[in-house]
């Protein structure tokens, strides 16, 4: 008997220990010892960790702690849930002597669990990883009887980036435009939701003029993603923000009339 560990008990690791621990064996670490099962971790610690299932956030230690937790567990397989920068995987990889898998994760926080089974968890691995074929065989089965299907990308720096590109600053652009559109209508003393009933029929019919709340970008994910990638064109979306914040005095309250 193998057991699964999942490391990091946030928003993003504890529903897959839930999901996880329907099929599997499975124990939950983290440094903050009271969102742990202590009970169950003492009694299963010692049996071998076929995966290693990494959602801590992202530090400049993360590279240090994905060896630290590697070597308090010793792994048959590590699998990085956590959004990352661009070429992490690699890098990670080169100082393992186990296959890492990366697998960036989708879905709003607050209905986690369910989004988990509700989106297709895409997933890479390294050319240079040893036991390539055993940990995609075996990963896809382990997603697959926990309710999750999988699909494998080519190239990490692909799902890398696709993460912060396709995700979470895409989501930050379409704010900024939102946010931007509500301080123009306002110096124009004009209401911000009846202007955008113009695009109604236009976003039903071709898809691509979706409506925003006009709220301030606030979370750990659209923002700090975008320190992940170093790109100054990104960066407007921080500055956006910012002036937002400064010019709309509402802007930190506006989506609860968006999000009842």
């Amino acid at each position: 008997m193998k057991k699964d560990v999942v490391a990091g008990l946030g928003e993003i690791g504890s529903p897959i220990l839930k999901l996880l621990s329907q099929n599997h064996l499975t124990i939950g670490y983290d440094t903050n010892r009271k969102l742990m099962d202590q009970t169950k971790f003492k009694k299963f610690e010692p049996i071998q960790t076929s995966f290693l299932h990494i959602a801590i956030p992202n530090s400049l230690k993360f590279d240090l702690s994905i060896l630290q937790l590697c070597k308090k567990f010793n792994p048959e397989c590590i699998v990085i849930h956590s959004t990352v920068s661009p070429g992490t995987t690699e890098t990670i990889q080169k100082k393992l002597k186990v296959p890492l898998i990366y697998s960036a994760t989708r879905g709003v926080h607050k209905r986690m669990l369910n989004d988990l089974r509700r989106y297709t968890k895409f997933f890479v691995i390294s050319n240079r990883a040893p036991n390539k074929q055993w940990a995609i065989r075996t990963f896809s089965k382990k997603m697959k009887s926990s309710g999750i299907h999988t699909k494998q990308m080519k190239k990490p720096e692909t799902l890398e980036l696709a993460k912060i590109l396709c995700d979470t600053s895409y989501l930050g652009w379409l704010i900024n435009y939102a946010q931007l559109t509500n301080m123009i209508a306002i110096n124009y003393n004009v209401n911000y939701d009846e202007m955008w009933t113009f695009s109604d029929e236009i976003h039903k019919f071709l898809g691509n003029r979706p409506k925003m709340y006009p709220g301030f970008i606030g979370g750990h994910c659209v923002i700090s993603n975008l320190d992940l990638v170093h790109d100054k064109t990104l960066d407007h979306i921080k500055k956006i923000n910012t002036l937002y914040s400064k010019k709309v005095k509402n802007s930190k309250s506006v989506h609860k009339k968006y999000t009842k």
